[in-house]
């Protein structure tokens, strides 16, 4: 079992008439040294990981080391609870349960670099937002993670996954692509649904740069991870209601690609555009360093 493509992954699904998630599981079990039990182990400490960082902030907010982030998961929590929230119950929790992880991040916490640290917020926050919101149980949640990986895998292998590299698009646009796809599998969705929602994730954050107040991973980082979570929503609901996307994963993973390489420099994690490059930005990171010559 392997696949080197998202073309290649559904045609395995289609002529084995299996998901994703397992597909994901029985490559893992063909190209490694893991047995079905060793993977659930692993799973499961994963989603421990992903549950502890998600709700610890919303229960005692931290300082982040640079001093830009703390307490605005709780904020955004406490906002749904008072029943203001605008967005729906699914969105809001899936928003403060991102922002708390990139606060855990923030602080040198644990936390499960899906597929980075400064994009960790996005597969924890729909996932568990899920759970909640449509009752799902703990092996509908392991599935997500499997689902998330093969795509993470796809774009690893033939894009990118590194703000350094292509931008904020190859982090936080992966992450939502990965948790659509995730998000479609464990709603019932097919493979060819599931690949419908992540191309539409990675289209509608296609551009996004990376561009963190003086290299740190706190802002923007931290909202843009509540984007994230809101794209992977939208793209799962379009893609489960039938919306078709025309360019397939493939050719969208590569088109991120090639954009994020066609990025500035002082775009792609420098600090020195974008959000960092403002007069504000400039001088926060002045503030944070404390030893330059800005």
């Amino acid at each position: 079992m392997d696949f080197i493509s998202g073309q290649t992954l559904l045609e395995i699904c289609k002529k084995d008439q299996i998901s994703i998630s397992t597909a994901m599981k029985q490559r893992e079990i063909d190209h490694g040294v893991l047995t079905e039990e060793m993977i659930t182990e692993k799973l499961n400490t994963v989603l421990t990981i992903m549950q502890n960082s998600a709700t610890g902030p919303i229960k005692e907010p931290r300082r982040s080391i640079g001093g830009l982030l703390g307490g605005e998961a709780q904020k955004v929590n406490a906002f749904r609870e008072a029943g203001q929230n605008v967005c729906g119950s699914t969105l809001s929790r899936a928003i403060a349960y991102s922002m708390a992880v990139l606060e855990v991040n923030a602080t040198m916490g644990l936390i499960v670099a899906a597929p980075t640290a400064g994009s960790s917020g996005v597969l924890p926050g729909v996932l568990l937002a899920l759970k909640e919101t449509h009752n799902l149980d703990d092996e509908t949640l392991r599935r997500g993670v499997l689902n998330a990986s093969a795509l993470g895998y796809i774009l690893m292998r033939n894009a990118s996954v590194s703000g350094a590299e292509a931008g904020c698009q190859a982090e936080v646009g992966a992450a939502s692509a990965m948790a659509a796809s995730a998000a479609v599998e464990m709603l019932g969705g097919t493979p060819e649904m599931c690949m419908q929602a992540a191309s539409i994730a990675l289209s509608n954050l296609l551009g996004l740069v990376c561009d963190p107040i003086a290299g740190l991973v706190e802002s923007p980082c931290q909202s843009r991870n509540a984007i994230g979570v809101a794209n992977a929503l939208t793209c799962a609901e379009l893609a489960l209601a039938g919306v078709a996307q025309p360019i397939p994963f493939d050719e969208m993973a590569e088109a991120m690609y090639r954009v994020g390489k066609s990025l500035p420099f002082e775009l792609r994690e420098t600090a020195m555009g974008g959000c960092a490059g403002t007069p504000t930005g400039c001088t926060l990171s002045c503030q944070i360093c404390g030893n330059c010559n800005h």
